[in-house]
């Protein structure tokens, strides 16, 4: 247990604030705790205390099974630790020592009856390829392809069986190479010969070939591990005598590093990612305060101290093509920032690159809900970049569910923070997601537009909606998964699908499955909805109907339902049915059904369930939306 004044007061506070009932506020400072000292004893301290207070906080639930050839039982409260702080109640369970590929061969495994959520397959180079990674290995051209295939085999072999037996996420780690090759300066001149052959050059075949395989399958993910090994030092990452005397490869001080990474797929598949970055800008995004420095006082360039700067502005613009919307929060005069955005030299990132803007001198935490609002999106949706520790904690005390980034006293080290945080990091990318920017910026047309007109029917016939429903085909699969899993407000039931669960609904015969696309005289809104609906006798039953915050209030829901009921009746059913189960997001879609005519049949302490007769009631089309039917051809 760590003795500095400030790790003790923190864990103080935090037992304290847990005895007088404050979950929240109890729950910042055992974030703060692990932020600032993120070791063992800590790790130990901060689940300890969040197990307590589980119950209280809207944590994520997340079903973590790890598959290893090593001890990797110290590595486990670092992860959960850290997950309890990023928002996620891991649950995780240890595979037996170097029994991985049992547990995946075998249906009734200890693994299958976990019923994880997600799966990692942490084996080593040493033990998957002994041959190749040895001292003494056998380089000769039959031994070295002979070693290549049987890895790689057995790589396909795992993955299609884990596949065929679960739907959950899984997550393999790549082969590290050697830090020491065994031919020394040889290794990197040998090739690909009779001759010879590189122990990296091997290793490499390998994950080149496991990316392959992992790119075939659904939900299926590689962890470069060989890249992490590298990023912290091969030499330092591991611990001989730890291996030889307990079977714990990974020197101590190195778990963290794999915790994190591990930590960096778990975070976006339990859909705790931030929607939006809300920076800062005089000191944040500029070196100086231009309202004193003036547009030729402020630091930034391509030469240092200026460089540190356009370096953040670098990875703000690698997140915003990842789909994260980019906001501004700064108390400054507006026409002296936007001189400084719009026309600085220096200056990567530019007013469009914007999503909203807060430049005014309210207090940030205000601004930070208008942005929300604005963006359609929820406050924990968003990430607050500030120089200024003071103002981040105030964020912190007024909006506990905002993600506040706390940056490094130097500069230099801005942009690797950023790019460190796993509530940015991305799985999958949509078309969708690298048009974001560019759709929001539609909106904020498409509101300024509405002003001018005294009915909103009359502005729905201005904006020549046009929507085009169509099955669930390949090339929508991971944008239909990825509105399961970040779609709150309108959203009737908020059940959270994989690419993988989708595709074996979609697959069935008495299971529909519809997107819906839209667009309108500023742009394509992209894909923004779907339903997911069940046939039994001659009842339909709604599984599954939401739609992206960007289209909500403009009858589009109307036009979706409206479709799905006549598609029921033609296909001979005779009612509608729908669940409503709400959550502290979706009160949006409470009065959906009760709209539209559907009828109350029973309520209980998980929502409501309501019927619509299709033989006596339909469901009228707005005469404002353009329809086009795609029958498509289903996944």
């Amino acid at each position: 247990m760590s003795s500095t004044p400030k790790i003790r007061d923190l864990r103080k506070e935090a037992d304290d604030l847990i005895a007088s009932g404050s979950a929240e506020l109890a729950a910042l400072r055992l974030a703060e705790l692990w932020r600032g000292e993120s070791g063992a004893g800590t790790a130990a301290f901060v689940v300890s205390r969040y197990e307590k207070l589980r119950e209280q906080l809207p944590l994520a639930r997340y079903r973590l099974a790890i598959l290893r050839s090593f001890t990797a039982e110290p590595a486990v409260p670092l992860l959960r630790a850290a997950a309890f702080a990023s928002g996620i109640d891991l649950t995780v369970q240890l595979g037996d020592f170097n029994a991985y590929p049992q547990e995946i061969l075998d249906e009734q495994s200890s693994l299958y009856r976990f019923a994880p959520d997600g799966v990692i397959l942490a084996a080593r180079t040493a033990d998957l390829a002994p041959d190749l990674w040895n001292q003494y290995a056998d380089l000769s051209q039959p031994a070295v392809a002979e070693a290549v295939q049987r890895v790689s085999k057995s790589f396909e072999q795992w993955v299609g069986a884990f596949r065929k037996r679960s739907s959950a996420a899984l997550i393999v780690h790549s082969l590290e190479q050697p830090a020491r090759p065994s031919t020394g300066l040889l290794d990197a001149q040998s090739g690909f010969s009779d001759s010879g052959f590189s122990q990296s050059g091997a290793i490499q075949q390998i994950n080149q070939e496991l990316r392959m395989i992992v790119a075939a399958h659904r939900g299926v993910y590689l962890l470069d591990f060989d890249a992490l090994v590298a990023r912290h030092g091969r030499l330092r990452w591991h611990d001989e005598r730890k291996w030889l005397t307990a079977r714990m490869p990974i020197a101590a001080d190195q778990l963290i590093h794999l915790s994190r990474e591990w930590l960096r797929f778990a975070v976006p598949l339990a859909g705790k990612t931030a929607k939006v970055l809300v920076v800062d800008l005089d000191n944040t995004l500029w070196g100086g305060v231009i309202g004193e420095d003036g547009m030729a006082g402020i630091q930034i360039g391509a030469e240092y101290p200026g460089a540190a700067y356009q370096a953040l502005q670098r990875a703000l613009l690698d997140l915003s093509r990842r789909g994260i919307l980019l906001a501004i929060c700064s108390k400054n005069n507006l026409d002296d920032a936007l001189e400084a955005l719009q026309n600085h030299s220096g200056m990567l990132v530019r007013p469009a690159h914007f999503a909203a803007m807060r430049i005014n001198w309210h207090d940030k935490a205000l601004n930070l809900r208008e942005i929300a609002s604005e963006l359609n999106v929820g406050v924990d949706a968003l990430a607050f970049l500030d120089d200024n520790p003071m103002e981040r904690e105030q964020v912190r005390t007024a909006l506990p569910q905002v993600n506040v980034i706390d940056l490094p006293p130097d500069p230099l080290d801005y942009a690797a923070t950023v790019r460190d945080v796993p509530a940015f990091q991305r799985l999958v990318l949509s078309d969708e997601d690298q048009q974001r920017t560019e759709l929001y910026v539609a909106q904020r047309e498409r509101s300024q537009a509405q002003q001018s007109f005294q009915s909103k029917e009359d502005f729905f016939r201005y904006l020549e909606l046009e929507a085009e429903i169509a099955p669930l085909e390949p090339a929508t699969l991971a944008r239909v998964a990825q509105l399961t899993q970040k779609t709150n407000q309108f959203n009737l039931t908020t059940r959270r699908r994989t690419e993988q669960q989708i595709a074996e609904l979609a697959a069935r015969a008495d299971v529909q499955v519809l997107t819906i696309r839209m667009r309108d005289r500023f742009g394509d809104h992209g894909l923004v909805g779907i339903t997911i609906t069940r046939d039994e006798s001659e009842i339909c039953e709604i599984d599954t109907f939401l739609l992206s915050c960007r289209v909500i209030g403009r009858t589009v829901e109307t036009a979706f339902l409206a479709h799905v009921a006549s598609s029921a009746a033609n296909r001979g059913c005779r009612q509608l049915s729908g669940w409503f189960l709400p959550t502290k997001k979706n009160a949006p879609a409470r009065d959906f059904y009760a709209q539209h005519g559907f009828q109350l049949q029973k309520q209980n302490a998980e929502g409501s369930f309501w019927t619509l007769d299709l033989r006596q009631q339909t469901i009228a089309m707005p005469e404002w939306i353009r329809l086009k039917i795609n029958e498509g051809a289903r996944v």
